[in-house]
């Protein structure tokens, strides 16, 4: 009964890791302008509400995630290296200030879940991540780094007027090139060792 009771002690690298990935591919400080823009488009966004959802469906992927991979015959190191690739086109997307997909349109009556929480911050490019962190590192760990990421969204969600001003066009696309370059250094080597795994 005691041993149940034991919990394994959590590793910070991996932690600080996967909050770096996490906070990286969100890109929350990135996508102050949009916030900005959805917050004159529907005059109120709920910051507690759209963070909470976007968290609660990042974890919910993490556990469900690999079931489904299962069920269709996927292998999680299969799905990393795929994620690999999708996080090598948001990091081109960040360091080059380019687009490669279309936004959605905006539903003033669900902004705080669509497209805030979902595709905005736990989208196809950050559930993709999940497994793929989930491919290296202990799910305990993924957790608080989802839970420290969604923590930073609700502080910028609800201080995103005063970062704008703060750091200006200039500031944000400086730190969407640095955590581009980040992400892509990242992706690679997400690819190396899920692709060393698939041809053992």
């Amino acid at each position: 009964m005691h041993k149940i009771l034991i919990m394994t002690p959590l590793n910070f690298k991996e932690i600080i890791t996967a909050f770096m990935v996490l906070f990286a591919v969100i890109d929350i400080v990135g996508n102050i302008p949009i916030v900005i823009d959805l917050r004159k488009k529907v005059g109120h966004i709920q910051s507690g509400k759209a963070s909470l959802i976007a968290g609660l469906i990042m974890i919910v992927f993490l556990f469900l995630g690999k079931s489904i991979l299962n069920l269709i015959g996927i292998d999680v190191n299969s799905f990393a290296v795929a994620g690999a690739f999708i996080l090598f086109f948001i990091a081109l997307e960040m360091i080059l200030g380019i687009t490669l997909y279309k936004q959605e349109e905006t539903n003033p009556l669900t902004a705080s879940v669509f497209p805030l929480a979902f595709p905005l911050m736990a989208g196809p490019g950050s559930l993709t991540t999940l497994l793929s962190l989930r491919a290296e590192f202990r799910v305990e760990n993924i957790i608080v780094a989802i839970l420290l990421n969604v923590i930073v969204i609700f502080i910028v969600l609800k201080t995103s007027k005063k970062i704008e001003r703060f750091l200006g066009a200039n500031g944000i696309s400086i730190i969407r090139k640095v955590f581009g370059v980040v992400l892509l250094a990242i992706a690679v080597k997400l690819f190396t060792e899920n692709i060393k795994i698939l041809f053992d």
